[in-house]
């Protein structure tokens, strides 16, 4: 019964971005050979972390992860209940979760620069990286 309501509410699942729409998204906002990576990089991350859900959450124990980039309590937001929390983004976890996505963005691009890449996220490591990705952004 929860799993059918949680279903039903509008707005539950949240926004899915298409993934040609994301490829756009990301080389609008200067991706495309960012920290040495491609769009389809990007866009097979965000695959892999969220299914292109903007409200994707997922409880790692004592931290987090929050949004289409799945952006993690611990270092980068604060989401008010995970101990001893950098928030070096220094905005709320809630924020990526909505459907406007310009912070998740940021915040991204801030891990990304900070790590000199994308090995923070363990998707991009497992299922992207070393891979042809061209499928990514075919026909976008």
């Amino acid at each position: 019964l929860l799993v059918f309501l949680g279903l039903a509410l509008p707005g539950a699942q949240g926004k899915r971005i298409s993934r040609c729409d994301l490829v756009k998204i990301l080389r609008q906002n200067g991706f495309e050979g960012f920290v040495g990576k491609t769009v389809a990089d990007w866009v097979c991350l965000v695959q892999h972390e969220s299914s292109y859900n903007t409200r994707a959450f997922n409880n790692n124990g004592p931290s987090r992860d929050y949004g289409i980039f799945q952006i993690n309590s611990q270092y980068w937001c604060d989401d008010g209940r995970t101990r001893g929390s950098k928030n070096a983004c220094r905005t709320s976890c809630s924020k990526f979760q909505d459907d406007n996505i310009k912070d998740d963005i940021q915040c991204a691009k801030k891990i990304a620069q900070e790590a000199k890449g994308l090995t923070p996220w363990y998707a991009w490591r497992d299922h992207c990286r070393g891979r042809n990705l061209n499928s990514y952004v075919r026909g976008c």
